[in-house]
């Protein structure tokens, strides 16, 4: 039987707070983990996405023992390139430029540590296909400023959804939080929203 404990989201990203109301769920507080994102030697991205979700987790979960935390990470990865986390404008066309006219992967690693320490996790690969820009499509979604600070430099909950011929997989995942493996996780570990 569920149990209501608890829940603490360990990301400031206001898109997954958002998608978690979306399904009914309001953590109980927000508590980011600060650590550091970059990929070790020779990782793949789907290893990255999903040893930083965990990290994450493990991390508020010290802080937090008494709690459900959820934690989640996303990559772009063009091939086996990772596109960053756009800074600026600069960065954004760089990675718009490379992902134009092409498919290219997001993997979103979920992570929930249970009250007691006991953890799960769940890699999803969600296939988006671009269509191919034209310079007004770049200056435009620059212009927008909707991709600083975003995985690939694009937020498919904004403008660039306009930009997507195709998408295979999970657009919740895309956007930040897979909604259906999120509920899963915490459900299989006994949260009970209240």
């Amino acid at each position: 039987m569920p149990v209501s404990h608890r829940l603490v989201l360990a990301s400031a990203s206001p898109r997954r707070l958002d998608l978690l109301a979306q399904v009914g769920i309001v953590p109980d507080a927000i508590d980011p983990a600060d650590l550091d994102e970059a990929p070790l030697r020779d990782e793949t991205p789907r290893r990255l996405a999903l040893r930083l979700a965990l990290a994450k987790a493990r991390l508020v979960a010290e802080r937090e023992p008494e709690a459900f935390v959820l934690a989640a990470d996303t990559v772009v990865a063009l091939g086996r390139r990772m596109m960053p986390k756009a800074a600026d404008d600069q960065e954004v066309r760089d990675c718009l430029t490379r992902l134009s006219g092409r498919a290219h992967r997001v993997l979103t690693g979920v992570a929930v540590v249970a009250p007691g320490g006991r953890g799960t996790s769940r890699l999803v690969e969600t296939r988006v296909h671009f269509k191919r820009f034209s310079k007004a499509d770049l200056d435009a979604y620059v212009a927008s400023c909707e991709g600083i600070g975003k995985a690939g430099g694009y937020a498919i909950q904004g403008r660039a959804a306009a930009l997507v011929m195709a998408l295979q997989g999970s657009y919740t995942g895309v956007v930040g939080l897979p909604l259906y493996e999120t509920v899963s996780l915490l459900t299989g570990l006994g949260y009970a929203p209240r």
